[in-house]
């Protein structure tokens, strides 16, 4: 069973970075595909960027160019690195082990992370 525990996250201004990890226990997930997603406020869960076992990325069209998903397989640690922070990116934060090369999860999500973005 993958067990996925998040950390970072936090209240930032506007053009602000921040980075939030994922760090897999319980299986290797070097071998599946790693997504984030995210929740704003009153709103549904949202895909934001994905990374295949292969390292391939690929994002939704309002973070890509600011955005970076990246893994350490030898640290079974997926993370988000966000740049240029807008209001409109604040939500909470999910990584998810995810059909690679997909939107979809497979079911196995982080406990999610706080980012807050003030203009």
């Amino acid at each position: 069973q993958v067990h996925l525990v998040q950390s970072g996250g936090g209240l930032v201004q506007a053009g602000d970075s921040l980075t939030v990890s994922c760090a897999a226990s319980g299986s290797n997930v070097s071998s599946v595909g790693m997504g984030w997603f995210r929740q704003p406020p009153r709103q549904d869960r949202k895909f934001v960027a994905g990374i295949t076992s292969s390292s391939t990325t690929y994002y939704s069209d309002p973070v890509k160019g600011r955005f970076t998903i990246s893994r350490d397989n030898a640290k079974n640690t997926v993370y988000l690195q966000m740049n240029d922070l807008k209001p409109e990116d604040t939500a909470i934060y999910y990584c998810t082990t995810i059909v690679s090369g997909t939107r979809t999860s497979y079911g196995h999500w982080g406990q999610g992370t706080q980012v807050t973005v003030s203009s």
